[in-house]
């Protein structure tokens, strides 16, 4: 059914009643007294002007109802009580006209259908029965629907709204962090080449200035000069025990770098035309170094191979630190595979993830998964 008859089968309806209305009066008239001009013009008036009135809103609608009314009351006038049904019919549509106004108004015309007339009072109680039913049902029950089912829509769009700016706002907040990361982690290796330049520096100029003055005494004082290399040897000793210290306090922590590298290759597949985005979930920082190497090479394996292979439109980097294990699912929207075969690409991931204790899963149906359950703990 086409959609504009949808939202306005009630409009066909109303107008068909009418019609069969009119027509039934006019039959009746031919079979008794006859049919004038007069009432056929009446009655070709009133179609008109109920049927106009439906393209109006508001006060077009009323005074167009008014004028019906008036043509309806001619009709009565010549034809008696053959178009009595048509009262009826206008009298609810008028009651139409005011959504505010008590269903109850609606039984009014059943009084009036006691009225004499050609149908017999128990047909005419019937029908007007019916057109109530019909006029009450529409008017209040299926209006009420469709207002709730708008109003279901409304809330609908709004969550999925609410949602979309959920996502957009996490997906800022995750940028975000990557970022601050990146820039802290800028901030220390700045740190550390300044602190090396300092400490590292100095002492290897001091030891320089050293080495030439014992080049110099070589000759004329060899146990000074011994004593000055021996000076040097035990301050670059000093000095590279203070490298290693500030190494040791100065190096990035991986789970940071990591996180980088991760969004790094989100970006990367982006800027190649496949959407991948990168979820986290608990503190990475209770990941080890050992197992970040495993997540970040096994992801840049299965990222490669859905770029490759699998023509997709879509990539997801889920991690999902928990107390004991870390899981870290690797989607694409791909055309999957039947059969999967181990090339070296998975055969590499997989000793990886045996290496570290971990198991090691794929789905293939619905596009390409790649599952990891890499533990955390002790082992």
């Amino acid at each position: 059914m086409n959609e504009r008859l949808k939202d306005n089968y009630f409009v066909f309806v109303r107008i068909l009643l009418m019609l069969i209305l009119c027509v039934y009066g006019i039959m009746n008239m031919i079979q008794t007294t006859g049919v004038s001009v007069w009432i056929l013009l009446l009655v070709s008036f009133y179609i008109g002007a109920m049927t106009v009135k439906e393209i109006f809103d508001g006060r077009g609608k009323v005074y167009l109802l008014l004028i019906a009314i008036l043509f309806l009351c001619l009709i009565i006038y010549f034809g008696k009580t053959t178009f009595l049904m048509l009262v009826f019919f206008t009298v609810l549509e008028a009651f139409s006209l005011f959504p505010k106004i008590d269903f109850k108004w609606y039984f009014l015309p059943i009084l009036g259908a006691f009225i004499e007339s050609p149908l017999g009072w128990g047909t005419q109680l019937v029908l007007v029965a019916m057109m109530v039913v019909i006029y009450i049902q529409h008017n209040f029950v299926v209006k009420d629907y469709k207002k709730r089912m708008q109003e279901d829509v409304r809330v609908e769009q709004s969550l999925k709204k609410d949602m979309q700016r959920q996502e957009y706002a996490s997906k800022e907040e995750l940028r975000k962090g990557m970022l601050v990361a990146q820039n802290q982690i800028l901030e220390e290796r700045a740190n550390l080449s300044q602190t090396l330049h300092d400490k590292l520096g100095h002492n290897i100029n001091g030891s320089i200035y050293q080495l030439e003055g014992a080049k110099l005494l070589m000759d004329k004082d060899p146990e000074k000069s011994k004593g000055m290399i021996q000076a040097v040897i035990d301050q670059l000793r000093n000095g590279m025990d203070e490298i290693r210290g500030i190494l040791r306090k100065e190096r990035p922590k991986k789970n940071k770098l990591a996180m980088l590298q991760l969004y790094k290759l989100c970006e990367d597949c982006n800027g190649r035309g496949v959407e991948a985005e990168l979820s986290v979930e608990g503190d990475t920082a209770l990941v080890t170094d050992d197992i970040w190497e495993v997540i970040l090479d096994n992801a840049f394996e299965a990222v490669s191979n859905s770029m490759k292979y699998a023509r997709c439109k879509h990539i997801d980097i889920k991690l999902v630190v928990m107390n004991k294990v870390v899981r870290c699912n690797i989607t694409d929207d791909g055309v999957g595979c039947v059969k999967m075969t181990d090339g070296m690409g998975i055969s590499g991931m997989r000793q990886r993830v045996r290496a570290v204790n971990g198991s090691l899963g794929f789905e293939t149906e619905a596009g390409f998964t790649v599952t990891m359950i890499l533990p955390i703990g002790e082992r």
